[in-house]
């Protein structure tokens, strides 16, 4: 199994909201009201940008949910396996875990999640039913959403193809 250059990373593979609600949505529905204290993503220094091939880490009072996209509809999320003072090593390149690298991250921070949502796409093209991880807060939203066969962030609301299914 591919780590990703994550030492201990062993991503868990889902396809469909279904599979998502079943394997984490207690665990998910658990983090509402727990404060955001971090956000990790790995840094490609040489580029200077965001490595979205790699986990994006959401780190809630110590519990530490970590998301990633693959192809077209996998999706992994791993709880508290993944520790970013670690390195990633991967052939080719220069990585390394940054905390909230994008302003959107930094306006969330220290606040209470209002709740999960499972964002399904519904257009009628190869990628529905791809399920996205949003979080909620009463002042804004994050959510890692699949960008085909990578990870993507959203900071506004869920777009016209998709459905939102709260988790509460």
């Amino acid at each position: 199994m591919f780590d990703f250059g994550i030492a201990g990373y062993q991503p868990a593979w889902l396809d469909g909201r279904s599979d998502v609600v079943q394997e984490h949505g207690d665990r998910l529905r658990g983090l509402a009201g727990r404060t955001l204290t971090r956000v990790w993503m790995v840094w490609d220094l040489r580029d200077d940008e965001w490595f979205c091939d790699c986990p994006v880490l959401f780190d809630f009072d110590g519990e530490q949910v970590e998301i990633n996209h693959q192809k077209l509809g996998d999706l992994s999320l791993t709880w508290n396996m993944i520790d970013p003072t670690r390195p990633v090593r991967w052939p080719g390149f220069d990585l390394q875990w940054r905390p909230e690298p994008f302003p959107g991250l930094h306006a969330l921070l220290r606040l209470p999640l209002k709740g999960v949502e499972l964002l399904e796409w519904t257009g009628r093209d190869v990628a529905q039913g791809n399920v996205d991880i949003s979080f909620a807060f009463d002042s804004g939203r994050v959510t890692v959403l699949n960008a085909l066969d990578e990870n993507g962030v959203s900071f506004g609301p869920p777009g016209p193809s998709q459905r939102s299914h709260p988790l509460h």
